[in-house]
């Protein structure tokens, strides 16, 4: 593998050792195809790292660190890249890590490295747990900014949330699945990624209060830590239909929207309503077909947007902004939905 970088780079940037990017460039035996994926993986990352670099302008090289499924992670790197642009002559250099699902140890360790190591800020979407928050607390000692994207760490001393009203999404939800019932029986799965994220948990807590205040005859039945991957969702939502056959509507607010679709399809049940977030690739193409009905949508440009003015506002003046605007939550249909982009 050609490539101008050093291995220490591309070890960090695939996080692994430097002696398993060694052997790999080096073709030696016993190297598994998923570390030689990793490892080109991370030289392409690099490349266009470098090829943002050299544009004239202050130079900002920031770290968006996430765990999410891919295919939000796509959707966030396809919004940073394109908002990078528009901040000429500033040129924001971002280093990309997302995992679906990472141990907290394993979020800390990447934080720290990113610490040691240097970078202009963070950009973070992780669980709300004691070890990622020390860990933020560690990023600010150390004079870096962290911004929290989609799901919040209120009690770290991050410098600015960016993302959506997510209690108020949640009772948009509420309302719209109670609007489609009419009144009349009926059960909601609800589904979480993990109950580890506060951007869900306040999701849930939006929808419950609007359904228990103005739709009393819906049930909720709740299923989580599938980590909105469509093996771990489908097999928690098979098991919910099996042991209920009152549910007949779905609030995703975790994802793996295809296998809980799967898993009403192999049962034999019949959907009243499905909701879900994020106009990603797999929303959009199920949200085409009439196989879910409604997206709550936000813009993950102005998400950035705000990330970007947050980092850039603390590196002149330390002030906590404590939160950007938060992005306004817009319901999606098959009529209306923005073209891809």
């Amino acid at each position: 593998m050609a490539h101008p970088f050093l291995v220490k780079d591309i070890a960090f940037q695939a996080g692994l050792s430097t002696a398993t990017v060694d052997r790999v460039l080096n073709g030696r035996v016993g190297v598994r195809r998923q570390t030689e994926q990793r490892v080109k993986a991370a030289i392409a990352e690099l490349e266009k790292q470098q090829a943002g670099a050299e544009v004239a302008g202050r130079k900002l090289a920031i770290d968006i660190v996430m765990e999410t499924p891919v295919r939000f992670s796509d959707a966030v790197r396809a919004a940073f890249e394109a908002e990078v642009a528009t901040l000429l002559p500033t040129v924001f250099r971002c280093r990309f890590h997302f995992a679906e699902v990472m141990k907290p140890a394993e979020l800390v360790q990447l934080l720290d490295r990113i610490r040691l190591r240097g970078t202009h800020g963070i950009v973070l979407k992780a669980p709300d747990v004691p070890e990622v928050v020390a860990a933020v607390r560690r990023a600010d000692d150390a004079g870096i900014p962290v911004v929290t994207l989609v799901t919040d760490l209120p009690n770290s001393p991050r410098v600015a949330y960016t993302g959506a009203d997510n209690r108020a999404a949640g009772e948009t939800a509420a309302y719209l699945i109670g609007s489609v019932f009419g009144g009349t029986p009926g059960n909601v799965l609800v589904t979480l990624s993990s109950g580890r994220f506060r951007g869900e948990e306040e999701r849930e807590i939006g929808f419950r209060r609007v359904i228990r205040e103005r739709y009393p005859a819906i049930g909720i039945t709740e299923i989580s830590e599938g980590h909105g991957t469509d093996a771990a969702t489908g097999s928690l939502a098979t098991r919910a239909l099996a042991s209920d056959a009152t549910i007949d509507a779905v609030y995703s607010i975790g994802g793996g929207n295809r296998a809980v679709l799967a898993a009403f399809e192999v049962a034999g049940r019949k959907l009243r309503v499905f909701v879900a977030h994020d106009l990603d690739a797999d929303n959009r193409s199920l949200l085409a077909s009439g196989k879910i009905n409604f997206v709550l949508h936000h813009d993950l440009r102005s998400d950035a947007r705000s990330a970007f003015r947050a980092i850039l506002d603390r590196s002149s003046k330390p002030v906590r902004s404590g939160h950007g605007p938060l992005s306004a939550v817009e319901i999606v249909t098959p009529f209306n939905m923005p073209s891809a982009g």
